[in-house]
């Protein structure tokens, strides 16, 4: 078992910049178990035999949680498919924001745009249990994802999801309100990009690319806040790494207030927007 561990990671070199971790993570996919105890049992244990077919759909670039069918986000266990974006670390910002500035401000009503495997939504309605939260995503796919990963983590009751699409006319009705807090991870990649066969291959362009600036869902979305953001709420959106400008005068053009917060790679990541002051 040893051996082939070291054999996965040698051939995951090509396509992974992680590759012993994803080889381990393939494996306990195929055992049925999970990492800690494949670490503790690794002298005992045979290389099952679907491990060469999972080792082999990695080497094509397919995404580790997209063949285990699950990623980890805040804490929590997230199915996802080709239908939804993978929950990335860097959104976690999002959440710590959120519970900071609940301290504060208790939210009633949460809203998240976009919502997609819902781990927003379902992370925040986590850390606030007297919260109710409704998920809006334009793709029939990812809210069934988003309901199933509601009754896994048993919030359903307290997780409303809505499919509706934020180009169309009056799409903030439906949509109820006013809301305390509102999260977003909407589309922000240039078209223009070079992306990794990774996301580009297996993950939904729709929830990825947004103009050839990258804008083209933050100018759709700011406006729409007036309509649902509650007077002492807050937005809280994610950014790409260098669109902290032009985001930000786009929501100073609106009366928001702005703050910006960085990941912990030290690039933007995070704008916060309150009603400015009359």
């Amino acid at each position: 078992m040893a051996a082939a561990l070291r054999q996965a990671a040698k051939a995951l070199e090509a396509v992974s910049d992680t590759p012993r971790l994803d080889a381990e993570l393939l494996m306990t996919h195929a055992l049925g178990m999970n990492r800690q105890d494949l670490l503790l049992q690794l002298p005992k244990l045979d290389v099952p035999d679907g491990f060469s077919a999972l080792l082999e759909r990695r080497k094509a670039h397919e995404p580790v949680a997209h063949i285990v069918g699950e990623r980890e986000f805040w804490s929590l266990p997230f199915q996802v498919s080709s239908d939804v974006l993978i929950p990335r670390p860097d959104s976690e910002i999002l959440i710590e924001t959120a519970v900071q500035w609940g301290a504060g401000h208790r939210p009633n009503m949460i809203l998240d745009l976009g919502t997609g495997s819902g781990a927003l939504l379902l992370a925040a309605l986590s850390e606030f249990p007297e919260a109710r939260g409704v998920g809006m995503d334009a793709s029939a796919p990812a809210l069934a994802m988003a309901h199933n990963n509601a009754d896994r983590l048993e919030l359903s009751d307290r997780a409303r999801f809505l499919l509706q699409d934020w180009t169309a006319a009056n799409w903030t009705q439906s949509l109820g309100g006013p809301f305390d807090l509102i999260l977003a991870n909407p589309p922000y990649v240039s078209t223009k990009a070079k992306l990794s066969r990774e996301v580009t291959d297996y993950e939904p362009h729709a929830a990825l690319f947004a103009g050839a600036e990258g804008m083209d869902d933050y100018h759709i979305i700011i406006p729409a806040l007036d309509a649902l953001l509650a007077e002492n709420g807050a937005a809280l959106l994610e950014i790409g790494f260098d669109q902290a400008e032009p985001v930000t005068k786009l929501a100073e053009k609106h009366r928001y207030a702005v703050e910006c917060k960085q990941d912990l790679g030290g690039n933007d990541r995070l704008l916060i927007l309150r009603r400015a002051p009359a």
